[in-house]
């Protein structure tokens, strides 16, 4: 799993490659905290290389989007497969995220 993040003045744009499961979960996380700060009002999480995501990726997901949305910001999902459309079909958070191709 390999994580990046593009920061610019007020957005961030994470890009997800690979599987977010439990093993990678804790460096994905921390990569992740470094956005969940005021200055960013708007972040995207381009999933487009995301094959896989476990109960422990959806909880940095819904965390990530419980500070975005704190701070008066909003969270985008970028790209998502269909096989990962299912799972947060499944799991009711399509009805959370913004989800956009």
């Amino acid at each position: 799993m390999t994580t990046r993040i593009d920061l610019n003045e007020t957005q961030a744009t994470i890009t997800l490659d690979g599987r977010l499961d439990t093993p990678s979960a804790h460096a994905v996380e921390t990569e992740v905290k470094k956005v969940m700060i005021p200055e960013i009002q708007s972040v995207v999480v381009d999933c487009t290389s995301l094959s896989y995501i476990s109960s422990s990726g959806l909880r940095i997901l819904i965390t990530l989007y419980k500070y975005v949305t704190k701070v008066g910001g909003q969270l985008t999902l970028k790209a998502v497969s269909p096989a990962i459309r299912e799972i947060f079909d499944m799991t009711g958070f399509t009805s959370i995220f913004t989800i956009v191709d």
